[in-house]
């Protein structure tokens, strides 16, 4: 499990980065439905890590709303994961 977050958190903060710099030079961004996904699929610290280090999509609530979601999602699924395994 702590490969998969680390991956994912690690991807996703190197995401909000090149987004970020390419925003700077007009470039081609990272369509933001990607950042979402990555996001929900266990990048949630690497995405807030990316905003506050890049100062980037920080006017946009629905990005937190986003990782607060997905945070909470996985804390959810950690529980019910350790839980079962813990009673058998």
């Amino acid at each position: 499990m702590c490969i998969w977050y680390s991956f994912f958190s690690l991807f996703l903060f190197i995401l909000y980065g090149v987004d970020k710099a390419q925003a700077k030079i007009n470039g081609r961004r990272i369509p933001e439905k990607t950042l979402h996904i990555f996001s929900i699929a266990g990048g949630f610290l690497g995405g807030l890590l990316g905003m506050r280090i890049f100062h980037h999509k920080t006017r946009k609530p629905f990005f937190l709303l986003i990782i607060a979601i997905s945070f909470i999602i996985h804390i959810i699924f950690l529980s019910v994961l350790f839980s079962t395994f813990a009673h058998n």
